[in-house]
């Protein structure tokens, strides 16, 4: 074998291939748009190839736009999948961006603008997604909002109240409505996170709502497993998304993802194959599960 071969047969050290020093100084004002951040995400739009594992299926992506709802919107479009995204209207750049990266992979995209904390919006897009794809196999409930806060006593209850519903009242609303229109071999997963399990105090109100998100992970799990739908969560670490410059924590931005055992933060690409397989048939198996990934951080 020539020294070519020997080259390509060596594992790519985790550790690097992706941005790993400091994060330059930057904020943003919420939700954060991926135009402004320093260094670009990776979404995985160069990088990521499909094996046909998602075929024929229509995927409901909440937070489709940026981060790591667009990394699984693009890798469930190159696995054969329609996408519908929802995102709030003032990301329409970024959700159009990604919308053209589903229809680059042959696949339908259908753009959802609105806001999570009404009912009938969150309801809405079920119903939307059905009259336009026929079928609804795969729910991703993603979208999420979180802000550094400065200490527990000075946590405003209508900041509570707008964590609260983006991530937990929506959430719901979207799941009860999708349930009835799913099917055996169908899949439901939450973006849970890393502070469901070892919460930072200046995200305690996030971190509130990502432990709340496991629970009703594991019960719905329970609920729909007879009926042949599986339902698990994602937990990510830090994962370097519009979110994080738009938590407003300068400080701590630069060192950002860089305690964890892989010495960096992770990118939305290094999300998108744990989603596949817990929506693929390669998963049949899991459910009522949380997958960790972390950068080796532990929960």
């Amino acid at each position: 074998m020539s020294d070519a071969g020997k080259q390509q047969e060596q594992p790519r050290d985790p550790r690097g291939g992706y941005h790993s020093g400091p994060f330059p100084q930057q904020e943003q004002e919420q939700p954060g748009l991926t135009a402004p951040m320093d260094p670009k995400p990776d979404h995985g739009e160069l990088s990521y190839e499909g094996k046909d594992l998602l075929t024929g299926k229509a995927a409901l992506i909440t937070g489709g736009d940026s981060g790591i709802g667009k990394a699984v919107a693009i890798a469930f479009a190159r696995e054969g999948a329609d996408v519908a995204i929802s995102y709030l209207p003032e990301e329409e750049e970024d959700a159009q961006d990604t919308a053209e990266w589903i229809r680059k992979a042959g696949r339908k995209a259908l753009l959802l603008a609105g806001d999570g904390r009404s009912e009938e919006f969150s309801s809405r897009i079920v119903e939307d997604t059905l009259a336009e794809f026929g079928r609804l196999d795969i729910v991703v409930l993603n979208a999420a909002y979180q802000k550094n806060r400065d200490s527990f006593e000075s946590l405003p209850t209508e900041e509570f109240d707008r964590v609260f519903k983006t991530n937990l009242y929506s959430l719901l609303w979207t799941a009860r409505a999708a349930v009835p229109h799913l099917t055996a071999g169908a899949s439901i997963i939450t973006t849970a996170s890393i502070q469901a399990f070892n919460p930072s105090p200046q995200l305690i109100d996030y971190a509130m709502t990502k432990g709340a998100q496991v629970a009703f992970t594991k019960a719905l799990a329970q609920e729909l497993g007879p009926k042949g739908i599986r339902v698990n969560a994602v937990a990510p670490g830090p994962i370097w998304t519009p979110l994080i410059p738009a938590t407003e924590w300068p400080d701590k931005l630069p060192s950002f993802g860089q305690d964890t055992p892989l010495q960096r933060a992770g990118q939305p690409a290094e999300l998108a194959a744990a989603y596949v397989l817990l929506a693929s048939e390669q998963g049949s198996y899991i459910s009522g599960a949380v997958l960790p990934v972390t950068g080796g951080k532990g929960l």
